[in-house]
């Protein structure tokens, strides 16, 4: 939807392209939004064997096909996505990070919160088993968790429940290595709130040091779903990135 130069968006763990509804119209009038459906979800295809690398290429096809530079935009493990994407092409004239899912020491999560999530999945407690994820493991705040439920994409990130396991064993199995972004050289902003987690801004931090054109915008008063929380504050920091490099 909209018109000017193409956005990429995309979606981070339990969501999906229904996650900016609150942003669309605000950017709308600015660029052309191409939102995502990562696989598993909606109409998107799937397979028995999952792997990251299968879903930053599922980000390069895209990119790829809009035949035109193209600024792309990644949210927590959607911002991983796309970060691995980056490596492999050379259609983006710019990168926006949004608190990248990248694990900075040791295990990022409770083995027996991943038990019981996958338990409450099996029991078909889809609804239990995300609000599980979102505070445990996403370490959103009541009040984020109250503005995700209250959004009309709530029932399509309980319905995506079943891809939230398999995505944070992806990013618990992640190494993140900086001297393989070396050679990307793409302009880069990395989003991150001012009241997130120090875990998440640690993590955004690594990710600024290894991509050499890149630099931190930090949403004041903000956590990780901004987008939803402050959507003005968003997509005015969005659009003043994109104003500068498409």
């Amino acid at each position: 939807m909209g018109r000017g130069p193409p956005l990429v968006l995309v979606h981070g763990t339990s969501a999906d392209h229904t996650s900016w509804r609150a942003i669309s119209p605000l950017l709308a009038d600015h660029v052309t939004l191409y939102a995502m459906i990562r696989r598993g979800r909606g109409e998107s295809g799937d397979a028995a064997e999952y792997a990251l690398e299968r879903e930053a290429e599922d980000v390069v096809a895209l990119v790829e096909a809009i035949d035109q530079p193209v600024v792309l935009f990644g949210h927590s493990f959607g911002g991983l996505c796309a970060l691995e994407a980056a490596v492999h092409t050379n259609t983006l004239c710019g990168l926006i990070l949004y608190e990248p899912a990248i694990p900075m020491r040791g295990h990022l999560y409770d083995e027996e919160v991943l038990a019981e999530m996958q338990s409450l999945l099996t029991d078909g407690a889809n609804e239990q088993m995300l609000l599980l994820f979102l505070r445990e493991i996403a370490e959103l705040s009541g009040d984020q968790i109250d503005a995700l439920r209250a959004s009309p994409a709530w029932p399509s990130r309980v319905k995506a429940a079943h891809t939230v396991l398999r995505e944070a064993y992806a990013e618990e199995a992640y190494v993140f290595d900086p001297r393989r972004f070396a050679a990307v050289t793409t302009p880069t902003i990395l989003l991150d709130g001012g009241n997130s987690p120090s875990s998440f801004r640690d993590a955004t931090a690594a990710v600024a040091d290894a991509l050499s054109n890149s630099r931190i915008v930090t949403l004041d008063g903000q956590e990780h779903v901004a987008y939803y929380t402050n959507p003005e504050l968003f997509v005015e920091t969005v659009l003043g990135f994109i104003e500068q490099v498409a």
